[in-house]
């Protein structure tokens, strides 16, 4: 299949907004996702962009994207998350995946930041095979840790 990667447009976020909720389903959480494609906008090109997003595009159809914001590591500096890199099933073993993770790559270069981090569920083998064959590290002894919305006014509630 005949694909193009390119950087997202405020148009595309409608569509990204429908692979996001596609991976979300993949990972077993489908009503999870609460942003709106008006969200993906405003954050994205608004006056204060707070990701960068590059798409990949077959048949004047958006297939696939990868999501990347800055971060800062007191150890190394700044480092750039991948958020997302979400291929639609139907395109999925094109090479899409390698094309995007090379635009973020590439990205990232150009950036001149220290690493670029993401994490993997660990029963998705294929994504973790995928990234080890680029020679991504796995870190397996990290565990995830965040406060969603309610958790942080919980906390707050018991300082």
């Amino acid at each position: 299949m005949q694909y193009s990667i390119r950087e997202a447009i405020a148009e595309d976020m409608e569509y990204v907004l429908e692979l996001i909720k596609e991976l979300a389903s993949f990972e077993k959480e489908p009503g999870a996702v609460e942003v709106t494609a008006d969200d993906l906008v405003h954050d994205g090109f608004g006056s204060e962009k707070l990701f960068h997003c590059f798409v990949g595009e077959s048949n004047r159809s958006i297939v696939g994207m990868a999501l990347v914001y800055n971060r800062y590591s007191t150890w190394k500096g700044p480092i750039i998350h991948l958020e997302d890199l979400v291929v639609s099933e139907t395109m999925r073993g094109s090479g899409l995946g390698t094309a995007l993770l090379n635009e973020v790559v590439k990205y990232c270069a150009k950036q001149g930041v220290k690493r670029i981090s993401w994490e993997v569920l660990d029963w998705n083998e294929p994504a973790i095979t995928f990234y080890k064959k680029k020679g991504a590290k796995v870190l397996r002894d990290w565990d995830v840790v965040h406060l969603d919305e309610k958790g942080i006014q919980n906390y707050l509630k018991n300082i």
